[in-house]
């Protein structure tokens, strides 16, 4: 697929800088950056999705100390 993105100038130029220090290419830089924050965002998503399911569950959350005194790892 291609597709055509408008990025400030100061954003081209520092996408260059990279591109360049690694030498790959600017689609190479842009690839790599779209994939990591897509998966950034699509873990962000099911962190909010699984804290809602949580809150509505009326479960009671409780304390990292508290989890480990429960599981013997004190």
């Amino acid at each position: 697929m291609t597709l055509s993105v408008r990025i400030p100038e100061e954003l081209e130029h520092r996408l260059s800088i990279v591109s360049k220090k690694a030498k790959v290419s600017n689609s190479q830089i842009i690839r790599e950056a779209l994939m990591t924050h897509l998966e950034d965002l699509e873990d962000y998503y099911d962190g909010i999705k699984a804290l809602r399911e949580f809150q509505k569950s009326g479960e009671r959350a409780i304390s990292a100390h508290d989890l480990y005194k429960k599981l013997g790892l004190e």
